[in-house]
């Protein structure tokens, strides 16, 4: 089995593999940008599970569900957590994964009726031989709903779910779309489930990824719990920029040593 040093993470709202203003598929791009990351472990937001539509409206448009077709050949384990769902498909988070995937759970967080939103919890086995402590990790993906009052529901839900089902010592790794510009959650995260933002610990501010084009708001993050941060980066320029409407987040992560 493979001994790991480090664990390389990466999240993207991958605005289900359509461009700006939906005007073009970039599925098979996004997955090329991706696959240059060289990450352990992908969290997905906005996954098109199905659409039957697409299909007859784009000439290129990928067949089948676009976690897979991502996961292809690098990613031999993954989880689809279908969360809003109509007439034409479904689309929500995923989780692509190097190592084996023991068990996962998506859970409703749907603050309302106009919004569905899941947190996709994943447990996944790192290896006896691991080097980063623990031989697996606790995995959730979120996507988080436009308003205030909705997204704290879901941090409490989150915090609730997570306390129940979580070791409180296990490796935890949170990743997705918090849509939290005002930074509201973070505070409440660190005191109830001692997570760090990456980016926070790295270089002592969150990430900007929103939009890609012009990253300005601090939609999206990654918080740790039983990992310092060895580096971390913003994908948004060159060709990332006509992808997704956010731009994607990676991290390099090493088990914490206290001392």
């Amino acid at each position: 089995m493979r001994i790991m040093h480090t664990l390389t993470i990466a999240t993207y709202n991958i605005h289900k593999g359509l461009s700006y203003f939906n005007r073009r598929v970039v599925l098979h791009e996004l997955r090329e940008r991706l696959r240059e990351l060289n990450a352990d472990i992908v969290f997905l937001q906005e996954v098109q599970g199905e659409h039957t539509l697409h299909l007859e409206r784009y000439p290129n448009y990928h067949d089948g569900a676009q976690h897979e077709f991502i996961a292809e050949e690098i990613w031999p384990h993954s989880v689809y957590g279908k969360n809003s769902v109509y007439e034409a498909g479904h689309h929500g988070n995923a989780i692509l994964s190097r190592f084996p995937i023991l068990q996962s759970l998506n859970m409703d967080i749907s603050a309302h009726r106009f919004e569905s939103r899941g947190l996709l919890h994943c447990e996944i086995e790192l290896g006896e031989t691991s080097s980063i402590g623990q031989p697996y990790v606790h995995c959730l993906c979120v996507h988080f709903g436009l308003f205030a009052k909705g997204r704290r529901t879901q941090i409490k839900a989150l915090i609730e779910y997570a306390r129940k089902e979580i070791p409180p010592d296990a490796p935890l790794i949170i990743a997705g779309d918090f849509n939290d510009w005002r930074n509201q959650m973070s505070r409440s995260l660190s005191s109830e489930l001692n997570v760090r933002d990456v980016f926070h610990l790295h270089g002592g501010s969150h990430a900007r990824s929103y939009p890609a084009r012009l990253p300005l708001l601090r939609l999206d993050r990654i918080y740790v719990r039983g990992f310092s941060v060895l580096h971390c980066d913003v994908h948004a320029g060159g060709t990332w920029r006509r992808l997704s409407d956010h731009a994607a987040l990676s991290a390099q992560l090493k088990k914490h040593t206290p001392g």
